[in-house]
């Protein structure tokens, strides 16, 4: 692993970074898997395990350039799992419970468009990171693609598949640009090449790009900047809560144990 030698006011905002894409990663993984068996068609089944099992592995690398930058100790695992749910840095989209079909279809259509902008964004100011972008950008461009076909199915299915998903990006709306509230020490980042652009021009892109989406089939959204960046990423839901206390219940078991 490439040794971090940056000035501390980059290597934090690189590890605020890391830290918020890493749960991201994570709690949608960790949610989107909850649809294995239970999803509408069993080739669902199998596209929603990939594509949770792709977000698991994303977290995973994402922690372990977290632990070699912010090194007190803690691996990926004890990053993934051994924090109280208030120091989870996850977009308050993910924060949402699975519910439906037509919402869990929603929320990947806003969060996958959202993170490909913001992957977009990451430029080769830190190699390990600009090397680890783009085989994620590979990986995820195939989610993208599940993400819109789903989208554009229920949207031209009409009747209750339409107003399910309708009625899911209406409630989803205000807190998905949190995907892309501007980091912690932006200008730092933007200095050392780790992003090419502000999270601002990341969020006007990706936001015409989903009216570009969505207008042509007749849904008009409403996407607002956060107003608050900090609050975008804390003060997490009872419905993450009882998530957070499903992936860590085995962890929790034997604090000791090396698995």
């Amino acid at each position: 692993m490439t040794v971090v030698r940056f000035a501390p006011s980059t290597s934090t905002a690189l590890a605020e970074l890391l830290l918020s894409m890493a749960d991201d990663e994570f709690v949608i993984g960790f949610s989107d898997s909850e649809w294995t068996g239970i999803a509408p068609i069993l080739e669902e089944d199998v596209a929603m395990s990939s594509i949770a099992q792709d977000e698991l592995g994303h977290a995973k690398a994402l922690y372990e350039l977290l632990a070699s930058v912010h090194n007190d100790g803690r691996d990926a695992d004890a990053l993934a799992y051994d924090r109280e749910p208030e120091a989870y840095r996850h977009a308050r989209l993910l924060d949402h419970r699975r519910g439906d079909w037509a919402l869990a279809i929603a929320r990947r259509f806003l969060y996958d468009t959202a993170d490909a902008a913001r992957l977009a964004s990451i430029g080769d100011g830190w190699p390990p990171l600009g090397e680890l972008i783009a085989k994620i950008r590979r990986e995820e461009r195939y989610h993208v693609m599940h993400a819109l076909a789903w989208a554009d199915r229920l949207a031209r299915a009409g009747g209750e598949a339409r107003e399910r998903f309708v009625a899911a990006l209406e409630a989803l709306a205000p807190d998905a640009p949190t995907v892309l509230a501007t980091p912690e020490g932006e200008a730092a980042l933007l200095e050392a090449g780790i992003l090419t652009r502000p999270m601002s021009a990341a969020f006007e892109g990706w936001r015409t790009e989903v009216a570009g989406i969505l207008v042509p089939l007749g849904i008009t959204l409403r996407l607002e900047a956060p107003a608050d960046a900090a609050a975008a990423r804390t003060g997490h839901s009872d419905d993450f809560r009882w998530l957070w206390g499903e992936f860590t219940s085995v962890r929790r078991s034997d604090p000791g144990a090396t698995w």
